[in-house]
C-alpha cells in the first residue's frame, strides 16, 4: 500500500471518532500535511507530519506506517507517532489547574443550595 486518503488514515488511528468528522475537520483547514492545507482526499505516505487543531492546542504527528483498517487503541503507537512541543502540552494542563478550583472534588456530588451560591459569587467576580 502506497498511499492513503488522509481523512481514512486519521479515523483509522483514532485521531477523530468517525471519518466523516476526519472529513469535516480537513474542509475547516484544521488538518494541516507538512504545514499545509489539505482535502480529505489529498493522499499521505511515510514520514509525512500532520498537524490537528483542536484548540487550546495544535497537536502534531508523524506518518510511521500506512494501514488498510481501523486499528485498536493499543496498536496506535506502530502507525503513528506524538510529536507535539511540550510547550502546546502544557497550555492544556495551565487551562486543566486553572478551572479545577472552581468545581468540586469528583465524586462529592452535587453541590448544595451553600455550595451553589458560593460558586455563583466567584463567577461573577470574574466576569
Amino acid at each position: 500500500m502506497a498511499n492513503l486518503r488522509i481523512d481514512k488514515y486519521l479515523w483509522a488511528v483514532r485521531l477523530y471518532k468517525t471519518r466523516s468528522i476526519a472529513t469535516e475537520a480537513c474542509k475547516k483547514a484544521k488538518v494541516l500535511l507538512n504545514d499545509a492545507k489539505v482535502k480529505a482526499s489529498k493522499e499521505i505516505s511515510i514520514g509525512d507530519k500532520i498537524s490537528i487543531s483542536k484548540p487550546p492546542i495544535i497537536y502534531t504527528y508523524e506518518v510511521k506506517a500506512l494501514l488498510k483498517n481501523r486499528v485498536g487503541a493499543k496498536m496506535v503507537s506502530e502507525y503513528l507517532t506524538n510529536t507535539t512541543p511540550e510547550a502546546e502540552l502544557n497550555k492544556l494542563e495551565e487551562i486543566k489547574m486553572s478551572t479545577v478550583h472552581f468545581y468540586q472534588p469528583k465524586g462529592k456530588g452535587r453541590p448544595t443550595k451553600k455550595d451553589r451560591r458560593l460558586l455563583d459569587n466567584l463567577n461573577e467576580d470574574i466576569y
